[in-house]
């Protein structure tokens, strides 16, 4: 009998639970319509750049997706025992983040609310998690395999930002109630960096 993984567990659990939560975000925006959640905020670009509104929604869409194929491609029993099912799922976590969901992102963080400040950092994010996709996916078909999975884990890391940017914005929000503007500047940073330096953190422990 195979011994009880508690980590696994508590995988499955995390995943379970932040996959529910971005599901439920998602279908606040299902039906399409131009003044629910988040973009009611967002009346002048919607009403003033005819692409900014099916641009977010390509945005919203596909992070699910991504979000659904990313989890699988670190589950290591998917790999072991289906390796073709982690091959296509890889290729469609990549296909979208390439195609929909980061170039979408740097788009709609053009127009990001916090200034400057907040514009940087989203585009920054969309630039680095196209550029650390694609580098994964350039190093699969070269049979690279340390190398890809490095690069996955920093791609994940960045489109995991959908999720903890939501957890950091709730925390800030609880504990020190600052004004709109600086919340947007301060989670527009901290929803991805820390993920990506514990990305690094587990490139070091597990794969070098």
């Amino acid at each position: 009998m195979k011994s009880f993984s508690y980590k696994r567990v508590a995988w499955l659990l995390f995943f379970a639970y932040f996959f529910i939560l971005m599901v439920q975000i998602t279908l606040r925006y299902i039906p399409v319509n131009s003044e629910v959640s988040f973009l009611q905020i967002k009346q002048t670009e919607v009403s003033g750049i005819k692409a900014y509104l099916p641009i977010f929604y390509i945005h919203v869409y596909s992070a699910i997706f991504v979000l659904l194929a990313g989890f699988t491609q670190f589950n290591p029993k998917i790999l072991a025992k289906y390796p073709k099912v982690h091959k296509w799922l890889g290729y469609l976590y990549a296909g979208f983040v390439l195609l929909l969901a980061a170039p979408s992102g740097v788009f709609i963080g053009w127009f990001a609310n916090g200034g400057l400040i907040a514009k940087t950092s989203f585009i920054i994010l969309g630039v680095l998690w196209f550029w650390f996709t694609l580098k994964a996916v350039l190093f699969i078909l070269k049979r690279k395999i340390s190398d890809h999975k490095k690069f996955m884990y920093r791609s994940f890391a960045l489109a995991t930002s959908a999720i903890t940017l939501r957890l950091w914005k709730v925390i800030l929000v609880y504990l020190f109630h600052p004004a709109p503007m600086d919340v947007y500047q301060i989670i527009a940073w901290l929803g991805w960096i820390p993920n990506l330096l514990i990305a690094e953190w587990l490139i070091k422990r597990k794969i070098i």
